[in-house]
Order: structure tokens, then sequence, then C-alpha cells
């Protein structure tokens, strides 16, 4: 990742993404600052895909700091529900409580039997005065309830990556963080660096 080394801001209030962004960009000799140390505002969140919202999150914190800025926007969409949250999975946490968002997939699933659902990432890199890079990954699962474990965050308890029998929300962060949408996301960004 040497076309781009120093300070970087991950252009996120969210410690948990700040969290998992800095080690994704450990190995890469990037210091990454988060938008909140810096004090920088979030933008309201007024595009219709994740992709549209991590390029508008990115820029704003671009132009504000002088700095190339990282954003992320990610959500989970489940299949039963036509891909709700969606790019909302934020806004059904009120005032940040994913117990109340987890809640509400469930009982909008209403004991259906399709549990399949994915979790998205959209990373957009915005270079002060460049147009901005978007790279998109994804972690295929299914749904459990009731939610399992107190590690991770957002909807990480109630979510079971393919493959494996544990929920995001049971496994330590250095397991968790390579099987995510967002590290694969990131994937693709390292690759076209």
């Amino acid at each position: 990742m040497s076309a781009l080394s120093g300070r970087l801001v991950v252009a996120s209030h969210n410690a948990g993404k700040v969290r998992e962004i800095a080690a994704l960009l450990a190995p890469y000799g990037v210091e990454p600052v988060s938008a909140a140390a810096l004090g920088l505002p979030s933008p309201e969140e007024t595009e219709t895909t994740f992709a549209g919202n991590a390029v508008l999150k990115a820029a704003a914190a671009a132009e504000a700091s002088g700095l190339p800025a990282l954003a992320d926007d990610s959500g989970l969409e489940v299949l039963a529900l036509g891909g709700a949250p969606g790019v909302t999975s934020a806004r059904w946490a009120p005032d940040g409580d994913f117990r109340v968002a987890m809640e509400r997939v469930w009982r909008e699933l209403a004991g259906g039997s399709d549990l399949r659902a994915r979790f998205v990432c959209a990373l957009a890199l915005k270079r002060p005065g460049e147009k901005p890079l978007v790279f998109e990954g994804e972690a295929k699962g299914t749904l459990v309830w009731p939610p399992r474990g107190a590690q991770g965050f957002g909807y990480d308890p109630m979510f079971v990556p393919d493959g494996l029998d544990r929920t995001f929300g049971e496994m330590a962060p250095e397991e968790k963080t390579p099987l995510t949408h967002r590290a694969r996301a990131f994937e693709k960004l390292v690759a076209s660096l």
C-alpha cells in the first residue's frame, strides 16, 4: 500500500469500525486518525447506496482535514426482508442501541425460516483533489436468535458467517476481522494500490 502512506483519516465516529479499519491498515505503515479525534462532523447520509454514503463521508473528511480519507458505509441485508435494514442499518438502532435493532429484525422476520443475510461494506478512499475510489465487499451468513456474544458491535451477535457455527459477536477481533465484509472490501483496495 505504498501509494498510501502517512496519516489517513478514518471518516467514522463509530469506535468499532475505526478499530477494525485501523487493524486492517496496521501492516501498511499508515497512521489512522478518526474523524472523531479530529473533531470533524459526521455528514448526513443522504445517499441510497452504501457506495454513495461512503463517498459522501470520505469527501467531507478529506475536504475538512486536507488529508486522504477512508470511509466505510456498511450494513446488514436480510434476504427475507427484501434487503432491509440495508443502508438504514444504523437508523434501526435508536441512540446506537443495536439490541433494539436486532429485536426489530427478528420481529419483522416473524418466525420465517429464511434466515439468510449478508453484511455489505463499501469503502471509499478520497485524496484531496482526486476522484474517490470505491471498493465493495460482503460476508454471507445466517441469523440466529437470541443474539450470542459480547464481542464486536452492531448486529454481530446475531450473525453467523457461512461455514462457521459462532456469531461475529462470539469471536475475538483478530478472528472476526479477516472474515468481515470490511476486510473483503479492504483486500480490493489494497490490490488496486
